[in-house]
């Protein structure tokens, strides 16, 4: 299967990254590209990295927490390159810490960017896509909205929030002509970590780091995944094996995965006193 032409596609956080991997994978397929972030430079750059390919490409910043300036990417989106086929809904922070000791602010924050930014981004496109009658949505969630760890609840539940619309944009649209898929990968090196609010501690956040470097399945491995599952149709991509096998656990035995979390986090929250004391 391969995709229609032309192909136009717009990109939230293409500023590094996985955006910037997903500009450039779509640019070798012949798309035309407009690059948003709030990091100008960084879009910039991608959209530099693009036009070497041989592709168009634009750049347009964008606050997706804010609704007003999501809708206006859009349809500057359209004038620039004349539709749109895709958007990839990337943008996304993190937070992590205990529950209790996470501010509603950061609460809102993570929410208003992770969440109600893709859901700007499918309000804006859907209209555009069903009268062309065809389009592809990419909803970059996470495995953590899959498996819900611990110490990241408003990161799990804006994530959860995104597989969710994913799921109920699939069922709604499909038969419009419209792909939705919901990315869902591990962890892989990015620049998320550097804007990162939250509790938690700088042992913790080196864990996360070390986890990101050392991953066999990097960004350009994900976006190709992407890119591919939301050609094809498919909803769920999960590009690593350690997002794939919790998750098949936890389908087949809900209880006995969160009790198994559960007693793993007690476990290390008994070694980080054992360390302190």
């Amino acid at each position: 299967m391969a995709f229609p032409k032309p192909l136009r596609a717009v990109i939230t956080g293409g500023g590094g990254g996985l955006g910037r991997s997903l500009a450039l994978h779509l640019a070798d397929l012949g798309a035309s590209v407009v690059v948003s972030d709030v990091d100008e430079a960084g879009a910039d750059e991608t959209a530099s990295l693009t036009r070497e390919r041989g592709a168009e490409a634009e750049v347009i910043a964008c606050d997706v927490s804010d609704r007003d300036a999501v809708f206006a990417l859009i349809e500057e989106t359209e004038q620039r390159l004349g539709g749109i086929e895709v958007i990839c809904n990337n943008a996304g922070v993190a937070l992590g810490g205990a529950f209790d000791e996470i501010s509603i602010e950061d609460w809102r924050w993570a929410v208003d960017v992770n969440l109600w930014g893709v859901i700007y981004g499918c309000q804006a496109a859907i209209p555009k896509m069903k009268s062309q009658g065809r389009g592809y949505i990419l909803n970059v969630a996470s495995a953590a909205g899959l498996l819900s760890p611990p110490s990241m609840a408003p990161y799990n539940v804006s994530k959860a929030g995104v597989v969710a619309l994913s799921e109920s944009l699939y069922t709604e649209y499909k038969g419009a002509g419209i792909h939705v898929s919901v990315l869902c990968p591990t962890f892989f090196q990015t620049n998320i970590m550097n804007a990162a609010r939250g509790t938690s501690t700088p042992r913790e956040e080196a864990r996360i780091r070390k986890w990101m470097a050392r991953s066999k399945v990097q960004a350009p491995d994900v976006a190709k995944a992407a890119i591919d599952a939301l050609r094809d149709g498919e909803l769920y991509v999960l590009p690593m094996a350690d997002g794939r096998e919790p998750w098949e656990l936890k389908r087949q035995n809900p209880q006995g995965y969160v009790d198994l979390v559960s007693a793993a986090h007690q476990h290390q929250l008994q070694s980080q006193d054992r360390d302190e004391s």
